[in-house]
């Protein structure tokens, strides 16, 4: 049972969380310090031949759309993935230019899904948090009342305390993991970054 004194740590929970104040009012949802880019930028990470008469054509490629689907995943060491653009371009060699302007296209569409998806996903936690924080105020507002009552039932005294307790623990947790994936879009550019620079120095 929480007891009166945890009342008012409860009550901080979500107070101290930083749900609901946004950096960037442009991106009320965006909890993250790092500042929300929604997509990356094509100069950023290429400075390669132009790519705009292949943008899509990296799809009707099986071989290409292969390589980039493993390349793209996070779960692909980034030696190996640098290696496998390596051999693929060196068995290019009579189109590699034009091999690496595909690879790069493939990727660069393939990265910012992935990463506008990972983005989204932690907006709408967020939203999530935020909803969590009103129930766990509203709860403890409750509960302190009912501490407060000349007569209360101690059956629901205890249910409710329960019921706070274990909120406020889903929410923390969930706090722990938006902190770790706020990292992940930085992860994926410097990936296309490093990928997009290996292709160019094969291109060559």
């Amino acid at each position: 049972m929480i007891g009166r004194i945890a009342i008012g740590a409860l009550i901080a929970v979500a107070a101290s969380t930083g749900v609901g104040r946004a950096a960037d009012p442009r991106y009320p949802d965006w909890p993250c310090a790092q500042a929300k880019v929604p997509e990356i930028s094509l100069a950023a990470v290429w400075a390669g031949p132009p790519l705009d008469d292949i943008r899509d054509k990296w799809k009707e490629d099986t071989k290409i759309s292969a390589l980039v689907e493993k390349l793209a995943a996070r779960r692909t060491p980034l030696d190996d993935a640098q290696k496998a653009i390596t051999d693929f371009l060196a068995a290019s060699a009579a189109d590699k230019t034009n091999a690496g302007k595909l690879l790069f296209a493939g990727l660069f569409d393939a990265l910012n899904a992935q990463r506008s998806s990972v983005m989204n996903g932690i907006e709408r936690v967020t939203r999530k948090q935020r909803e969590a924080a009103e129930k766990i105020r509203a709860d403890t507002v409750a509960l302190q009342a009912m501490q407060s009552a000349s007569s209360s039932d101690q059956s629901k005294v205890d249910e409710l305390s329960n019921q706070l307790l274990w909120e406020t623990r889903i929410f923390e947790d969930r706090q722990r993991v938006v902190r770790f994936v706020c990292e992940v879009p930085t992860t994926i550019d410097q990936r296309l970054f490093a990928l997009g620079r290996t292709i160019q120095q094969e291109m060559e």
